[in-house]
């Protein structure tokens, strides 16, 4: 006959079994690692209690289903919010320059695809689009940079349109608001909030072949930007294609910013 202690032990040994295999088949499904699992464990309870999120509307697509998923750009935490209504592990592409330290050591274990501002960033294109093909989810920001104005949306990269017209699948438009942002990647974590995440219906875009024709990314560019600020609430908002010299603009922006804070 069993002692207590080994009853306990037993017990013990049966939770983690069923833990194991909880785990397994989450990753399986989801498409996570063992240290992406580990890191969903800790997002979803900041998500849903410290920033305590709201949802309205579900993920569209099937499982199997490639997309890219576009959402406005609020903080440095965006992605995190988006990826719970996800129904596997996104690849999000993210600017070259956060990884580094701590930020990304986060990023390299969420595989994100780093890619180079103010270009074309060839490689990181084609990985995306590989990605997307093979049925995964490719997350992207079609604003380059982090709102801090007063607009809905700032003008929009054609980035996402050549990627989803290549790949040949949908994009899906989200938006998030609420989230707290004080100038860093990381200082959302300063402050508890509501957040708000809408998500929409895909958009089709086969009926446009696979072509590098710059008028029709424009207009695909558009109509995300545009069904976006739809789901924001605010319909009437007029979307813009970022310049040529968008990095530029975005810097004297920031600077402008930073000055007026100052004063």
């Amino acid at each position: 006959m069993l002692s207590t202690g080994q009853w306990w032990a037993l017990l013990g040994g049966v939770i983690l079994l069923v833990a194991v295999v909880f785990a397994w088949r989450f990753c399986r499904r989801y498409g996570f690692n063992a240290m992406q699992l580990l890191l969903y464990l800790v997002q979803w309870p900041l998500t849903r209690f410290y920033w305590r999120t709201k949802y309205q509307g579900r993920w569209p697509l099937s499982h199997e289903q490639g997309a890219i998923c576009v959402c406005n750009h609020t903080s440095g935490v965006d992605p995190l919010f988006i990826q719970r209504a996800m129904p596997k592990m996104a690849r999000w592409m993210v600017a070259r320059e956060y990884f580094t330290g701590l930020m990304g050591w986060f990023l390299r274990q969420s595989t994100a695809i780093p890619v180079r501002r103010g270009g074309a960033d060839t490689a990181a294109t084609k990985m995306a689009i590989r990605h997307a093909q093979s049925g995964g989810i490719v997350g992207m920001l079609p604003e380059g940079r982090i709102n801090v104005g007063e607009e809905i949306l700032l003008p929009g990269r054609p980035g996402v349109a050549l990627v989803a017209i290549k790949a040949q699948v949908p994009i899906v438009p989200c938006w998030v608001e609420g989230i707290p942002y004080f100038g860093s990647p990381l200082s959302s974590f300063r402050k508890p909030a509501r957040v708000r995440v809408v998500i929409g219906e895909p958009i089709d875009v086969s009926a446009y072949g696979q072509t590098d024709d710059k008028a029709v990314l424009g207009e695909i560019t558009l109509r995300c930007l545009k069904e976006i600020a739809v789901l924001s609430g605010h319909p009437e908002f007029e979307p813009k294609l970022a310049g040529r010299h968008w990095m530029e603009e975005a810097r004297r922006q920031a600077a402008a910013k930073v000055s007026s804070q100052d004063h």
